[in-house]
């Protein structure tokens, strides 16, 4: 009976890792990718051919295909600012967190100070913060100092809500760094800095790269916290959007190419990282 078990599960991890399998996966991914697809043949055809008909009719006929959509969208003044935007924000907010994520998550591994479990504690207790609270709060206190409608007011609330999971994600991940290891190289005369930067940089360069990919999603697909803190010359892509809807409404020559710009340039950043991504995941998981 053991025997007939182990080979009915042979038969059934084999059947699973067939090529059958691999077909399916293939077809379920495509599925995933044709919203992405319509969007972008969506953006390559007139307002009155999508206003006529739906975007797959470009297979039928692919001399509806044109750039002139993505020319009215660089003539958009509102847009490209918006876009500059977006990038002014989401890089700055995006390099401090992994920065000073890092240093604090070492600092809270492998340094010796008062206090260190209390705060840490505290770091993880600010998880819980939901973004909805602060907003008015922050939104105040940023009016008061005036930075409120600016562009470093939005990538300040992005970095004091991204550092407490960015602490808890590295603290976690250095902590399983070998002791002997940083013990050697305080041996060798090394400092903390050059410790930091020669030993746990690069040991936890998958963590710190997964981090940098989580971070750069959440602040650049963000639209609630810089619809609140930006204004008209500080607003990032997915408010200018929103705003070119409320403004023309069917304005879907500037909509389709601003829409798929937003999302393939992310896209982009996750698949250059990917690798370091994975190898992120799996190293927690394995840990």
């Amino acid at each position: 009976m053991t025997k007939a078990k182990r080979s009915l599960g042979a038969r059934l991890a084999e059947g699973v890792s067939g090529g059958l399998v691999r077909v399916f996966l293939i077809v379920v991914g495509l599925f995933w990718l044709v919203p992405t697809i319509g969007l972008l043949l969506s953006s390559l055809r007139t307002p009155r051919d999508m206003a006529s008909s739906g975007w797959w009719e470009v297979f039928t006929k692919p001399s509806q295909l044109t750039f002139q959509s993505y020319e009215d969208l660089l003539a958009n003044g509102d847009i490209t600012s918006s876009l500059l935007n977006t990038v002014l924000i989401t890089v700055p907010a995006t390099v401090l967190v992994v920065v000073i994520g890092s240093l604090a998550g070492y600092a809270f591994a492998w340094m010796e100070f008062p206090g260190r479990d209390w705060w840490f504690l505290a770091v993880v207790g600010l998880l819980v913060v939901p973004v909805q609270v602060a907003l008015i709060p922050i939104a105040e206190l940023f009016g008061k100092i005036g930075l409120f409608g600016s562009i470093v007011g939005v990538v300040l609330f992005h970095v004091g809500f991204g550092l407490p999971f960015a602490v808890f994600l590295l603290r976690n991940f250095f902590a399983e760094i070998p002791r002997e290891l940083l013990e050697a190289a305080r041996l060798d005369g090394a400092g903390e800095l050059r410790l930091f930067a020669r030993v746990v940089m690069p040991l936890g360069g998958p963590a710190i790269a997964s981090l940098g990919i989580f971070q750069f999603l959440w602040v650049w697909n963000d639209m609630l916290v810089a619809l609140i803190f930006s204004d008209s010359g500080s607003q990032p892509i997915t408010v200018a959007l929103q705003t070119q809807v409320r403004q023309f409404g069917n304005n879907v020559d500037v909509l389709a190419p601003g829409a798929f710009i937003s999302m393939v340039i992310p896209l982009a950043v996750f698949f250059a990282f990917q690798r370091q991504f994975v190898s992120g995941v799996m190293a927690g998981a394995v840990k």
